[in-house]
């Protein structure tokens, strides 16, 4: 059995008006779904005729949270370009939609650090060669302690591909060389709050989803300590303490 990761969780104040920003921002379509009530909790993101789902793209749901945003996210988006002009038209772009810069300590890069309008952080990459086939996402950034042991957790718990690994940073993509790369950081900051953003991964159709819990506990998952009585997926707790859900086969 393995499984795959299908998309990231990302809670917003306004998952309609967050989406939208991302939505253009990547050129991608939008589906919003509401409560009974028609009050709005969230809306996801896919690229324009995708069928999910594919390794091709990681995609987005944006769920509505009242929670204010303290910290800086241990989770987010590299977004690709492909030459330099296309970097600054990019980042122009992005801030004439509601985006601004931002400062994580990073200095002089090569790279444009920025926040979305809820003030999740994602970078403008400059243009490299290994993202020129990713889409808009280059990859989806994972800040840890010891890249070595996030990279032995998620290459057994996923059928994702290991492409690099050392002190500082695992490199990870879809075993099909597809879709965005997945990557672990290593970074000093320890995590200190429930991530505002994290990962959702899926088993493939057929595999059975208790089975597929019991492994991922075997690898070195372990229980969030919440009620989830009426959820129709799985809460669980990488080796670092970051939540992320195992979602219904499909």
């Amino acid at each position: 059995m393995a499984t795959r990761l299908v998309q990231i969780n990302m809670k917003a104040h306004d998952a309609s008006a967050l989406g939208r920003f991302w939505a253009e921002a990547l050129g991608w379509a939008t589906d919003s779904w509401a409560t009974d009530s028609e009050e709005p909790i969230g809306t996801s993101l896919t690229p324009v005729g995708f069928a999910y789902p594919d390794p091709a793209a990681v995609c987005i749901d944006l769920i509505a949270r009242p929670e204010p945003k303290t910290v800086k996210n241990r989770v987010h988006l590299d977004l690709a370009t492909t030459s330099a002009a296309h970097q600054a038209e990019l980042v122009a772009r992005l801030k004439q939609l509601g985006a601004t810069p931002a400062d994580v300590g990073q200095g002089d890069v090569p790279w444009t650090v920025m926040a979305d309008p809820e003030g999740n952080e994602f970078c403008v990459l400059e243009p490299r060669p290994i993202y020129q086939d990713t889409g808009p996402i280059a990859a989806v950034v994972v800040d840890c302690t010891d890249p070595r042991a996030m990279a032995r957790f998620w290459g057994e718990a996923m059928d994702w591909t290991l492409h690099e690994v050392t002190d500082d940073h695992a490199i990870m993509r879809s075993a099909k060389a597809v879709g965005p790369y997945l990557e672990f950081i290593r970074t000093p900051d320890p995590k200190t709050v429930w991530n505002r953003v994290h990962l959702d991964i899926c088993p493939y159709p057929g595999d059975d989803m208790a089975a597929e819990e019991a492994r991922l506990r075997t690898l070195g998952a372990t229980d969030p300590g919440i009620d989830q009585t009426d959820l129709h997926w799985t809460v669980l707790v990488d080796p670092e303490g970051n939540e992320f859900c195992l979602l219904t086969p499909r």
